[in-house]
This record gives structure tokens, sequence and C-alpha cells, in this order.
């Protein structure tokens, strides 16, 4: 199956959410190990998209209630067993 954005293949999951969002999904969660310098310049980005569309992160709300609405079993939480611990008595070594 194949999905498109526009006129746009989305061959992964990135891919389909950087095409919905129109950026990359790390420009607004960052990335692991970015220095400050990296981090600065990748909020300095942030900041010009939003002032180029203040109707941005609305419209990335609704998309993501719409999601929640078509998809409700993405957010099925299944309980996991927890597992059963045992004591142990540990005995002193008599020297």
């Amino acid at each position: 199956m194949r999905t498109y954005i526009g006129h746009h293949q989305a061959v992964s999951t990135g891919e389909f959410v950087e095409l919905a969002l129109g950026t990359p999904v790390e420009l607004w969660l960052g990335v692991e190990g970015e220095t400050d310098e990296e981090r600065a310049a990748r909020l300095d980005a942030a900041r010009d998209i939003l002032q180029d569309d203040p109707d941005l992160p609305d419209s990335l709300i609704r998309m993501a209630a719409e999601a929640i609405e078509e998809h409700p079993d993405l957010f099925d939480v299944v309980p996991l067993a927890r597992p059963i611990r045992r004591r142990t008595a540990h005995k002193g070594v008599a020297a």
C-alpha cells in the first residue's frame, strides 16, 4: 500500500510525518546530543516558521485530534503483568 501526501509518496513513517507537518519533526523535538549552538539555531528556525505561519499550532492540534478520532486504537493501553519478586534469605558465611 502506498501513502501520498499531496503528490509526494511517503515511504516511511518519518517521511509521512514530515510531509504532513511540512517540516522535519526533529525541528520541533530536537535530536539527542545536539550542542547548545545547534539547539539555538533549531529554535530560531522554528520561531521563523511560526512567525510565517501563526496558524500552524492550531492546524497541528486539529490534525492530531483528527488522527485520534479516526484511529482511537493507537492509544489502546494494555497493562503488563508485574513480575513476581521473591525474597530470598541471605545467610552470612561464618569465618
